[in-house]
Formats: C-alpha cells, sequence, structure tokens
C-alpha cells in the first residue's frame, strides 16, 4: 500500500462518516433511528438487503471457491438456485404482514402470538447467532485484508469496527441503507477491475475460459449431501437453500429490519423482487471473477507461491497487492473494507434493534429522547463486543464464507418454523414452540459434531422439521391460548388478505425465473460435458 491508495482508503473512509452526519439530522425516536422513519425507497431498501450478503467475504471467497477449492468450480452457483422460490413464500406469508404491523424488531410477532417466553428465547438465539457470525465475519475479512493493508491484523480490526460503529451510531438504519448503496457500487466496480486486471494478465476471455478445468465447469451436482461426502449438492442447495432464505429474508432481524424500512408494502415486495432477481447475477459475477483470477494463477507464478492451496481466501488479496497499479489498489481496499463494514453495518444496527425492542423497551419505560440515546449507546455496546469477540475467534471451514453459513443454518430453521408456525396454524402452543425450537437448534449442533457427512445446507430443513414436530406433539399436552386472542395473529384469521390480491404476477414471473435459471445450469453441465469430451 503507498501513500497514494491509503489516501484513496482514507477519502472513503471520511466519506461514509460525512453520510451518516448529514443522515442523522432529524432523527427523535427508536423509529427514526432503527426503521429510518419507514419512509426509505424500495430500490435503496433492496440494494441495501442484497449488499449484506455481498460483502468482502464473498468478494474473496466465492472467487477462491470457482478457481482452487477441491470440488469447487461452478457448482456454487446451486445456492443461488432456491432464491426466487423463497421470496414467493416469504412476500406471500411473511414480510407484507408483518409490514403491517408496524414492527421494529420482527420478534414483537412472537410475543403477540405466543407470549413473551418465545419472543425473548428467538430473539436471544438470533443475537448469539447473529453476534457469533459477525465476530466470525469480522475477524476472517481482517485476516485476510491484513494481506493488502500491510499492518497488523488487530489494526484492521479495530479499522473496520472503529469506523463502522461511529457511521452506524450516528445515521441508524438510513446510514446503513445508503451506505450499502454506496458500497454496493464499489463492489461492482472493484470486480471489473479485478476480472479486467485478471484477463489482461493471461491473454484474454477465450483462454481463460478454456484455463479452467473441464470439471469445474459443471454447475450440478446430483449428490443429496445426505452421507454421500458431497460438499456440493444439487439437492441439499436446492431444499436446504429454500429454509435458509425464507428464514434469512424472512426472520432474520438483520434483514427483515429494512423490509420493515420501506414506505409501504408494495414497496417491501418491490425490494424483494429485486433480490430474488439480481441474487444470482451478482454470484455468477463474482463466478466470473473466479475464471478470471483462476486463469491468472495458472499462469503466474507468484501468485502460486503466495496463495497456498490451504489459504485459498488469500488469492483475491495477493493478486491486488501483486498485479493492481497504485491508486487502483486503493479503490479495491475500498472495495473490500466497503464489503466487509456492509455486513457489519447491517447487523449492529438490527442487534440493537432487537436488544433495545425485546429487552430494554420491554422492561423499562423511557422517554422519546431517552430511548434514542440508548439505542446509540446499544449500537456502540455491541460494536465493542463483536469487534472484541473478532480476537477470539479462528477458522471453522477451508472457507469462510461456509464458516458463516453454517453457524446460520444451525439457528434459521428453529427460527423459521417458529414464525410459520404461528402464522399459519392457531394450534401451536407457547410451551410448545418453546421445547419444539430448542429441540430443532439442538438436533442441528448433533448434525454438526456428530453427522459431519450430513451438508450444512440441509441443517435449516431438518430444523424446520423436528422444530415442527416437536411442537405439535407437546402442544397436545399443554393449554393453548384462547382463540380470540391469538387469531389476528395469524395470516388468515387477521383477515389480511380482504381486499387484495394472495397472488401477485411478480410470483409468477420468479417461479419462470427459477426454471430459467435451472435451464442455465443445465447448459452449464453441457458445456462441462462437451470440454471433458474435447479433453479427453
Amino acid at each position: 500500500m503507498t501513500t497514494v491508495d491509503w489516501v484513496v482508503v482514507l477519502v472513503y473512509v471520511a466519506g461514509m462518516i460525512g453520510l451518516s452526519i448529514f443522515l442523522s439530522r432529524g432523527q427523535e425516536d427508536e423509529t427514526d433511528y432503527y426503521v429510518g422513519g419507514r419512509d426509505l425507497p424500495w430500490w435503496a431498501v433492496g440494494i441495501s438487503t442484497m449488499a449484506t450478503q455481498t460483502s468482502a467475504i464473498s468478494f474473496m471467497s466465492i472467487p477462491a471457491f470457482v478457481a482452487l477449492k477441491p470440488g469447487g468450480g461452478l457448482t456454487w452457483l446451486q445456492y443461488e438456485l432456491a432464491v426466487p422460490l423463497a421470496i414467493v413464500g416469504v412476500a406471500l406469508f411473511l414480510l407484507p404482514f408483518f409490514r403491517k404491523l408496524e414492527l421494529i424488531s420482527v420478534y414483537q410477532y412472537l410475543e403477540q402470538r405466543f407470549g413473551a417466553s418465545v419472543r425473548l428465547l428467538i430473539s436471544a438465539v438470533f443475537l448469539i447467532s447473529r453476534g457469533l457470525g459477525t465476530g466470525v465475519g469480522l475477524y476472517a475479512a481482517a485476516i485476510i485484508l491484513t494481506v493488502v493493508l500491510g499492518i497488523p491484523i488487530w489494526a484492521t480490526i479495530l479499522l473496520m469496527g472503529v469506523v463502522t460503529v461511529v457511521y452506524d451510531t450516528i445515521g441508524g438504519m438510513k446510514a446503513v441503507v445508503y451506505s450499502d448503496v454506496i458500497q454496493s457500487g464499489i463492489l461492482f466496480v472493484g470486480i471489473f477491475l479485478c476480472m479486467g486486471f485478471a484477463l489482461a494478465l493471461f491473454g484474454g476471455v477465450e483462454g481463460a475460459v478454456r484455463a479452467l478445468p473441464p470439471e469445474r465447469w459443471v454447475a450440478i451436482d446430483l449428490s443429496t449431501g445426505l452421507g454421500d461426502g458431497s460438499s456440493t449438492p444439487f439437492w441439499g442447495f436446492l431444499v436446504g437453500g429454500l429454509f435458509l432464505y425464507m428464514a434469512y429474508y424472512g426472520t432474520d432481524q438483520s434483514q427483515v429490519q429494512r423490509e420493515l424500512s420501506a414506505k409501504s408494502i408494495e414497496d417491501t415486495r418491490w425490494s424483494l423482487y429485486f433480490n430474488g432477481f439480481v441474487r444470482f447475477p451478482l454470484t455468477f459475477l463474482y463466478v466470473a471473477m473466479g475464471i478470471a483470477l483462476g486463469a491468472a494463477y495458472s499462469v503466474s507464478i507468484e501468485l502460486q507461491n503466495e496463495v497456498p492451496r490451504q489459504l485459498m481466501d488469500f488469492l483475491v488479496p495477493v493478486f491486488i497487492l501483486q498485479e493492481l497499479p497504485i491508486g487502483i489498489r486503493g479503490v479495491l481496499v475500498s472495495a473490500l473494507l466497503a464489503g466487509a463494514m456492509s455486513s457489519l453495518d447491517s447487523a449492529l444496527n438490527s442487534l440493537s434493534a432487537a436488544t433495545m425492542s425485546d429487552f430494554v423497551d420491554k422492561f423499562y419505560d423511557l422517554s422519546p429522547d431517552r430511548t434514542l440515546l440508548v439505542s446509540k449507546i446499544t449500537t456502540v455496546v455491541w460494536g465493542v463486543v463483536i469487534t472484541g469477540f473478532a480476537f477470539l475467534v479462528g477458522g471453522i471451514s477451508d472457507t469462510v464464507i461456509e464458516s458463516i453459513n453454517k453457524i446460520g443454518s444451525t439457528f434459521y430453521g428453529p427460527i423459521l418454523a417458529a414464525f410459520l408456525l404461528g402464522v399459519l396454524s392457531a394450534r401451536p402452543t407457547t410451551i410448545g414452540v418453546f421445547v419444539g425450537v430448542l429441540a430443532g437448534v439442538g438436533f442441528n449442533l448433533v448434525l454438526w459434531v456428530g453427522f459431519p457427512e450430513t451438508f450444512w445446507m440441509w441443517w435449516n430443513f431438518f430444523g424446520v422439521v423436528i422444530t415442527v414436530i416437536v411442537t405439535y406433539v407437546v402442544s397436545l399436552f399443554t393449554p393453548a391460548r384462547p382463540l380470540e386472542e391469538i387469531r389476528a395473529c395469524t395470516l388468515f384469521g387477521s383477515g389480511f388478505f380482504e381486499g387484495q390480491r394472495l397472488w401477485h404476477p411478480g410470483y409468477t414471473v420468479l417461479l419462470v425465473y427459477f426454471v430459467v435459471l435451472l435451464g442455465f445450469l443445465v447448459f452449464l453441465n453441457y458445456i462441462a460435458t462437451t470440454l471433458g469430451a474435447g479433453a479427453g
């Protein structure tokens, strides 16, 4: 990193803080701070939601998976296949209903439906899982960014942690959303710059495509991931991914909080449609970047020496350091910082919102001014906790992106089951759901520790199934709340669909889009077969 590169990075950092100060004007209460006054445009909400997922981890780990990971390649595209299906489920059954209730924490719904104990349990599960996952992500991004920044890892962690805490605490949800929009633009620039310089090093697109071994062009692995040892099973990605994404978009506070910030229910749907359609093309760009970097790796002795196969996530930062010119390198480092901070800012704001809404506000009656102050203090506290935790964690998987997803998949299924049981049925009882969620999480932990050959995406499915079964069994022997108390908390008993359409045209388009994506992956498999035959 030269002085010019550092100037570029510092200008970016100063810009984020300045933006948050500008957007903080007019903040008066929790609604302004946590959901932007419920007045944010759908396109900004949609981009911000996507930016949380297109983090520095994706920027570094997906290309490494495509280029270097044993058994990797284009099979990562399977990970996105279930997104359109999940968006239909979320838009049909969950988010518009929650949006109408004007929540700040999505877990407020669980108290209305099941009582305070379930709300506190699920919120606590979210706080633990999101805090743990964010700490791992911050550590992982820092240890790789240290390569290009040339500073100690502790300094890298503090740089990302402190800057994000400052602009998040000042600006609240508006700062999170609009900074994510800017950070997404920087990430896009970074993707194309990396691809351009990698292709120039190798000699062009055609050569890069041919350099990728035929087996890495395989996009569909028809394995199940249930004891067959596959790390990229189609059925695991499709079935497990459906429940993972429904939980992510429909019940995870870090995502739902954005959707609750949109101007209207219709805007909420549009932001969901945006993610349903754009997620796959964005991931394909990361995959294309992996193809280009894999080609550069195959001809560069320097890259091969600096990026051993056991450290594959270092491919992108080492390439930036070795191959990009002064100034451009600073832009790419800013892109990596942008990605890391877009995930961290979202987590901080949502952790603070859940803490305040589900715990502080529930037990303390504060004035609006005092509530806003305590909200900001809570954001700072979570920032300190996560930044501190990042110093204590290490790797869990070969690539960082799998580590983050394993943590989430342990909890997502049971949490989704609790919401679906509440929204779709009046029979589950409070004790039933409480025991069911604990059973679902416990079952997934057993799978993680005792059955490593079960692909981690399946945990989302099994978490739902176990939670539903245990909930209904326990509910047979425990008292249910009176129907008149909970009718308004169920989707069909509330009269939510009266006067509006149950099925929207966008849902049909998303289903057609799923079929198109599946056909595209089949086509890539055909290319892999053709290339393999030619090589033979």
